[in-house]
């Protein structure tokens, strides 16, 4: 028996518009995640910079959890395990704004954080010691040297690993589909459903991973090229 290949079957304009929203819920969760992730990572890279051993400890074993446990794990973990623990009043509240996509952008930010953490720690031990006293000696404090001189080159350093990290998050967000969040990849799967055109629509969902991806892929390449030129001059 021959299988036709028909995308006609799939991208209907009733489709498209389902496909366009799980588009969307993609690139919001993964934004908020990757919001939330980089201003926990900060927080965590001074804890991994700080002298107080229990700091150390604590940011050593967040990191060594989240780098270690597969990251769907801890999306269950949150949706499924936490979400029991919260109040019924909270609980339910939750359920009405979207406990989906709250507890999927939880898990992926405290996720991608430990991978930022070390990403900006790498970064930071690149930079020589000198500047540290350059700044000092020019009569800044430790915030403003951190702030002006210190992160700025960092953030350079570690940019390839951070816009590769990126990259993993915007996949992993297709891991939301196993808590119900409607991406892009959920939504595929419920057109699949109602179509029974599997290879055409994952096709779809394939090239628009594709797309995006090597859309980050470009712009991390143009920022690094410009990181160059800067350090050229």
């Amino acid at each position: 028996m021959t299988i036709s290949f028909n995308l006609a079957a799939v991208l209907t304009p009733g489709n498209l518009e389902i496909l366009a929203h799980g588009i969307e819920v993609t690139l919001a969760v993964s934004a908020a995640s990757w919001t939330a992730g980089m201003m926990l990572s900060m927080v965590l890279l001074a804890a991994r910079l700080s002298k107080n051993r229990l700091l150390l400890f604590l940011a050593h074993a967040f990191i060594s959890y989240h780098r270690n446990v597969p990251v769907l794990v801890q999306l269950m973990f949150w949706y499924f395990g936490i979400s029991t623990l919260l109040p019924t009043g909270l609980r339910q509240s939750l359920q009405e704004i979207g406990s989906e996509f709250i507890f999927s952008a939880i898990a992926l930010s405290l996720y991608i954080s430990a991978y930022f953490c070390e990403d900006l720690r790498s970064g930071l031990r690149a930079i020589l010691p000198g500047q540290h006293e350059a700044a000092r000696a020019l009569g800044f404090n430790f915030v403003r040297s951190m702030a002006y001189i210190i992160m700025p080159q960092c953030v350079r350093n570690a940019f390839p690993a951070l816009m590769n990290n990126t990259i993993v998050l915007f996949k992993a967000s297709s891991l939301g589909m196993a808590v119900g969040l409607a991406e892009l990849t959920y939504v595929a799967r419920e057109i699949e459903n109602a179509t029974f055109r599997t290879f055409e629509i994952y096709a779809v969902a394939t090239a628009i991973y594709v797309v995006f991806c090597l859309l980050l892929m470009l712009a991390g390449d143009l920022v690094s090229r410009r990181y160059r030129k800067e350090q050229a001059r």
